[in-house]
């Protein structure tokens, strides 16, 4: 594993086999997609921390099993507390409905406890 799929790794827990094919098959798109998640997780006017509350709110939203058990792994992993993330799941019930807060509240009891 090279050492943009290490920190990749490590800012969203698992990397998506999508990203080691696209690699080999696609180097140049991997190049552009790599740099581009360097930019937007970057600490700037929004802190890496904050930035995954965002993310595992929109995951939630969508209901994607991967990707709010990825981001959450790498809140967890950024040290990102328990109650950060259920303020953002109540973002995401306001804005997207029960479903939602209910997806996302599931996926971090499972992964943080209760």
């Amino acid at each position: 594993m090279d050492e943009q799929m290490k920190e990749l790794e490590g800012k969203i827990g698992k990397v998506p086999k999508i990203f080691a094919e696209l690699k080999d098959l696609e180097p140049e798109v991997y190049e552009k997609v790599m740099g581009l998640d360097q930019l937007v997780w970057a600490d700037g006017a929004l802190s890496k921390q904050t930035k995954k509350v965002i993310a595992i709110a929109i995951a939630a939203a969508l209901r994607d099993r991967h990707a709010v058990r990825a981001q959450m792994a790498g809140a967890k992993h950024l040290g990102v507390k328990k109650e950060e993330i259920e303020e953002g799941l109540r973002v995401a019930f306001l804005l997207a409905g029960m479903p939602a807060y209910v997806y996302g509240k599931a996926a971090l009891e499972e992964m943080m406890g209760k």
